[in-house]
């Protein structure tokens, strides 16, 4: 076994040697926010959407733009607006008069990488058109299904400050997101830099320096990262906590859960930590990668009661006394 685990390490240290180029490309546009950059590559070796939630002017549409650049992909940037039809996501039927047929017009969808510009600001019937293609990667088209490329990933944006004329995304859509990232600001430094390069009249731009190939060949070195049993019980006691938190002696958190983290995130999270592991050109799993994927990935998945609201406790604080509970193998 263990001699089995050190021919995987050195695997994935070897394959996993061109993440340094593609970071290093985003790099020449994007300063800072490395753990945005990781987490949306996190999600892209998993093949999972990912959700970025911070006010304005954080680069997260020029990050996404940005590592799309870097990638030999299709991308397409869709701005939802409350006027928005499901016919202008996935497409429509269109009549042929000279056929007398309806033929498929397929909408902007079908691309790899789909940047889903403040999501919360299309209504209903768009997000359960955008459901179908996040959960099942196709779309339906009369009586037509449509599979969608692959890579396809829904990297999606919303505004956390600004609620007029949103739409409040359902539980079962946000649940689809592998990822819910909180977007900070920069630091003073990283500032400065911004200034310097954005302020020029040449900006910098990004060069493809990964194929399809590459990518698709990382999410299969992905699956082959180690991952132990104990991990998988870590894993497995931080989601069962957060829905039985009594059984875990956490007593205090009872009545602050409304409903816990969904077998989704049991699954989301092994393949969100051994991501984190191949980011670090490690063929094995620790906890501390567990642990430093694990907010991004249960943020949007446990429910508080109106108890936790009114003593202001928020998801991310019932996650960290979950932390501070469990002890890690």
């Amino acid at each position: 076994m263990e001699e089995n685990i050190r021919a995987i390490n050195e695997k994935i240290e070897r394959e996993s040697a061109f993440v340094e180029g593609l970071v290093g490309e985003v790099g020449k546009v994007i300063v800072g926010q490395k753990a945005m950059i990781e987490r949306i590559l996190i999600g892209l070796f998993c093949n999972g959407h990912v959700l970025l939630e911070g006010v304005p002017g954080l680069a997260k549409t020029m990050t996404i733009k940005t590592l799309s650049d870097s990638i030999e992909a299709d991308f397409r940037r869709i701005q939802f607006t409350p006027d928005l039809l499901p016919a202008d996501l996935v497409g429509t039927m269109v009549y042929n008069q000279k056929t007398c047929e309806f033929a498929s017009k397929t909408g902007p969808v079908f691309t790899n990488f789909v940047l889903a510009d403040e999501i919360n600001r299309a209504p209903a019937k768009v997000q359960s058109a955008l459901l179908e293609c996040m959960q099942e990667r196709q779309v339906t088209l009369g009586d037509t299904t449509h599979t969608l490329p692959d890579p396809f990933i829904v990297l999606a944006t919303q505004n956390p400050i600004e609620q007029e004329g949103t739409y409040p995304l359902p539980e079962a859509q946000v649940d689809r997101f592998m990822l819910k990232v909180n977007v900070g600001y920069p630091s003073r430094d990283e500032e400065r830099e911004i200034l310097s390069r954005m302020t020029k009249e040449d900006k910098p731009t990004a060069s493809p320096v990964v194929g399809l190939e590459d990518i698709k060949r990382a999410r299969s070195l992905v699956h082959e990262v180690y991952v132990d049993k104990l991990i998988n019980e870590y894993i497995l006691d931080i989601v069962f906590a957060s829905r039985d938190p009594g059984h875990y002696r956490l007593d205090e958190l009872k009545d602050m859960i409304e409903y816990g983290a969904s077998p989704r995130a049991s699954i989301y999270l092994n393949m969100a930590a051994r991501a984190h592991a191949f980011l670090r050109h490690r063929g094995y799993v620790t906890p501390e990668d567990v642990k430093s994927v694990a907010m991004d990935v249960l943020r949007h998945r446990i429910i508080v009661t109106y108890e936790a609201e009114a003593e202001e406790l928020t998801s991310e604080d019932i996650i960290r006394r979950v932390f501070d509970h469990l002890a890690s193998p």
